[in-house]
C-alpha cells in the first residue's frame, strides 16, 4: 500500500510573500494632463483619484499607485514605461 502523500499549503506561502509597490517617478517631460490620462486607462482611476496621484507626484516627486502580487505589479510598471512615464517596482516591507 503507498505512502500517504504529504500535500504542501503552497497558497499560504505566496500569501506570506511581501507584496510589490508600483512607483511611478516624477520626470520634466510628461504633461500634468497627459499623467492623468494614463492614471485613468492603465489603473482605471477616475478622475480626482488620478489627479491625486499626479499632484503627489508633482509635489513630492513620486507616488505609489498600486501594491500586490509580483506578476501584476510587473505588468504594471511595464505598461507605464511604454506610455513613457518613469515607473519602478519596490518590494513593500
Amino acid at each position: 500500500m503507498p505512502l500517504p502523500v504529504e500535500e504542501q499549503d503552497t497558497q499560504s506561502e505566496l500569501q506570506q510573500e511581501p507584496p510589490w509597490t508600483v512607483v511611478v517617478l516624477n520626470d520634466p517631460v510628461n504633461l500634468m494632463s497627459y499623467v492623468v490620462m494614463v492614471f485613468r486607462k492603465v489603473f482605471g482611476y477616475d478622475l480626482e483619484r488620478a489627479k491625486t496621484h499626479m499632484m503627489e507626484v508633482h509635489q513630492t516627486g513620486r507616488s505609489v499607485l498600486w501594491i500586490g502580487e509580483f506578476e501584476k505589479a510587473e505588468a504594471y510598471v511595464y505598461t507605464l514605461q511604454s506610455w513613457k512615464l518613469t515607473a519602478t517596482l519596490e518590494r513593500d516591507a
